[in-house]
């Protein structure tokens, strides 16, 4: 195996920042416990994703990876050439497609979008877009952050003023609202949910806002500043963006299922200050005596949530005799059996969760003290 982590696409290990793996592990170990409790309806509210409009802290760990996406693209030595950039994505996005049709790879139901499908094609825009605007580093980050902006106002536009064929403008309902309408009419069947999909085709244009302010962080840390200017610039950029994305919210609500402007802002001004806590507690303090875990966990990011995604599918398959005479899912026995007498019920679902993340802890340790690191 190649030494190079697909969860940070082109990024050389020996240019790393530990921070930013450490973020990246701490963005990957949130997915973890989030997705996988031991009983759905036992779960503590933060740990769940807001209902509609609002947010969470499980709302902040997409567009934190994303940001950490463009982070990553500003980081290597040189950059990815076109050809790799567009294979690279390529796999992200097969992966994706390998994890929605995993076991029975039944096409006429089989899921089209997704969260690693969204990944690659932000991966392949955001690549492109550091490519054609390289040169002088500031007005590269000048042009990238124009780009991010104009497509953050180009979609608030479409979504509040451009109704669906039969809908009202503005509407903003899950089924309703205009890029539910046009995943409808292009992947009827091969949606999340019958009407609509959070990983849907127009809201995945605003992700490319939230990738893009990732490169200009990236380009920020890897400019001649001093440690000092740039912790400073990361956490004025990133209150910049909270107060934006709270102002923004009365107008657009903050939505993760709809990516909208004001989430975009406001998830990466919050992606900006962790970062820039990261970096100077980590990477300029020199704290680095508990970051080993996270190495771990952020070094082969993508592989930790193909696996966890493969995992969770093949517990859900098997089927194991139950106390009922019947059968029920070996996830639900295993929880029902080991975990239920442990702790409350939202404890254990938690502790399940925990459990889950250790097993695959367990595994990407021992790749990493082999310096497997898989590449795409």
């Amino acid at each position: 195996m190649a030494s190079h982590a697909v969860g940070a696409p082109g990024v050389a290990p020996s240019t790393r920042l530990i921070s930013l793996d450490v973020f990246r592990g701490l963005t990957m170990a949130g997915m973890v416990i989030v997705n996988n409790p031991g009983d759905w309806g036992s779960v503590y509210a933060p740990l769940l994703h807001a209902q509609w409009h609002g947010w969470t802290p499980t709302d902040l760990i997409f567009p934190f990876f994303l940001f950490i996406v463009g982070v990553s693209i500003t980081l290597s030595r040189k950059s990815a050439s076109a050809s790799s950039i567009v294979r690279r994505a390529a796999i992200i996005f097969a992966l994706g497609l390998f994890l929605a049709g995993f076991p029975r790879f039944d096409l006429s139901t089989w899921r089209i979008p997704g969260v690693l499908q969204r990944i690659a094609v932000c991966y392949l825009f955001a690549a492109f877009a550091y490519r054609l605007t390289a040169g002088d580093r500031r007005r590269q980050g000048m042009a990238l952050a124009a780009a991010a902006a104009a497509i953050s106002c180009a979609y608030w536009m479409i979504l509040a003023f451009v109704p669906a064929p039969g809908g009202t403008a503005g509407d903003l309902s899950p089924a309703g609202n205009v890029g539910a309408w046009l995943d409808r009419a292009l992947m009827a069947g091969h949606l999340w949910r019958p009407d609509w999909d959070p990983e849907g085709l127009l809201s995945t244009i605003p992700a490319l806002a939230t990738t893009l302010l990732g490169t200009v962080a990236g380009l920020w840390l890897g400019s001649a500043a001093t440690p000092q200017r740039k912790v400073a610039g990361l956490l004025a950029a990133g209150a910049a963006g909270l107060v934006i994305g709270q102002i923004w919210d009365v107008a657009f609500p903050i939505n993760k299922n709809l990516w909208t402007s004001s989430y975009v802002m406001f998830t990466a001004g919050g992606a900006a200050v962790l970062l820039a806590a990261c970096y100077w507690l980590i990477d300029v303090l020199g704290f680095r005596g508990w970051t080993k875990p996270f190495v771990i966990l952020g070094t082969n990011a993508i592989t930790l949530y193909v696996v966890s995604g493969l995992l969770v599918e093949t517990l859900g398959t098997i089927r194991v005799p139950d106390d009922g005479g019947g059968t029920a899912a070996l996830s639900r026995y295993l929880y029902v059996e080991y975990f239920v007498p442990l702790a409350s019920p939202k404890n254990a679902s938690l502790l399940y969760a925990l459990a889950h993340l250790a097993l695959l802890f367990v595994l990407l340790a021992w790749m990493y003290r082999r310096r497997v690191f898989l590449r795409v």
